[in-house]
């Protein structure tokens, strides 16, 4: 089967195309042959190895891995232990810290991050709230429990993550300030923000306003930076591990009433919140925004856009069907 290679870390010219073998489904796994896949920004961490301890996932001294995380598409074949779901079902999922959706095909454990794809959605819309929904989901409702009637600040509203956290936020009936750019001023309030900030021509810092949570889904302040406009037991959430938050994180846990966290989320996937994102998109709480398709063999043109930090929403892979 075709696949992603990447035998060296760096630049987006890394990434080759070439011929893997085709997995085999264990007794509990489905074999799926992908339709959709996604880049994201963590997709360019891992390629770069920055920061380091990505190695530790994917090779010390040099790439070991298909990369890819988050799939959609058709189950092609099924091990003689599984039940959940048979040949020809439409799913999607991901392959947490396996990797390898940037191919023609992966196999899952039925008992995985893996559930029936939303029957309204197309692969390419199901895959994009894989890689968005599910960090979204699991910092606000599983980390912050979010509440209504609570203010949070989401910044970089008009990315993957910030956009699923914009519609989710609203869902559970919060207050929502999204800070963008001016050209995703009207994206971002048509998917329900309250307010807009637009931080090319002000700080949200210096508004005056607090927040119980801030929301940097996009790794691109700090809580040393947001902790004046942190409410009393409010809290910062951080989605990209550097130095500060991992140690900011521990600190706060054991000092102060304002708390900075940051969770390696895709650690914490589960089949149970794929299946209730799964729910809110069949119910149209949530919806898919896809700014860019790529073929795979694309795939270094999508890195190198996804890069510019200009995505809105899901840049996609799509595979021929």
């Amino acid at each position: 089967m075709r696949a992603i290679k990447c035998a060296k870390y760096g630049t987006p010219d890394v990434l080759r195309l070439g011929e893997v073998q085709k997995p085999t489904p264990k007794d509990n796994e489905v074999l799926i042959k992908i339709n959709a896949t996604v880049v994201t920004p963590a997709d360019c961490a891992f390629r770069k190895a920055d920061p380091f301890i990505t190695r530790f996932f994917c090779g010390l001294t040099k790439p070991k891995f298909v990369p890819g995380v988050e799939l959609a598409g058709e189950v092609e074949a099924v091990g003689k232990d599984v039940t959940l779901f048979k040949r020809g079902d439409s799913v999607f999922g991901a392959a947490a810290t396996g990797f390898g959706a940037h191919a023609e095909y992966k196999c899952l454990p039925e008992t995985g991050v893996v559930a029936l794809k939303p029957s309204n959605m197309s692969c390419e819309e199901a895959v994009a709230v894989c890689d968005g929904g599910l960090t979204a989901l699991t910092f606000l409702r599983d980390i912050a429990k979010i509440q209504s009637g609570q203010k949070i600040l989401i910044n970089g509203a008009s990315g993957a993550v910030g956009l699923y956290a914009v519609q989710l936020a609203r869902y559970y009936g919060a207050e929502v300030t999204g800070v963008c750019s001016t050209t995703n001023a009207a994206l971002v309030k048509l998917y329900g923000v309250d307010k807009v900030i637009d931080y090319t021509k002000e700080d949200f810092t210096k508004t005056g306003q607090t927040y119980d949570i801030i929301f940097d889904a996009v790794g691109k302040s700090s809580f040393s930076h947001c902790k004046g406009s942190i409410k009393p037991r409010g809290m910062y959430l951080g989605t990209v591990p550097t130095l500060a938050i991992l140690f900011q994180t521990l600190w706060t846990s054991k000092f102060g009433s304002k708390k900075a966290i940051f969770s390696a989320t895709g650690l914490k996937q589960s089949k149970e919140n794929l299946i209730f994102l799964k729910e809110l998109a069949e119910a149209g709480e949530i919806k898919s925004v896809i700014d860019r398709r790529y073929s795979l063999e694309q795939i270094a043109e999508a890195h190198r856009y996804v890069e510019t930090g200009r995505k809105k929403g899901n840049v996609v892979i799509t595979l021929p069907q």
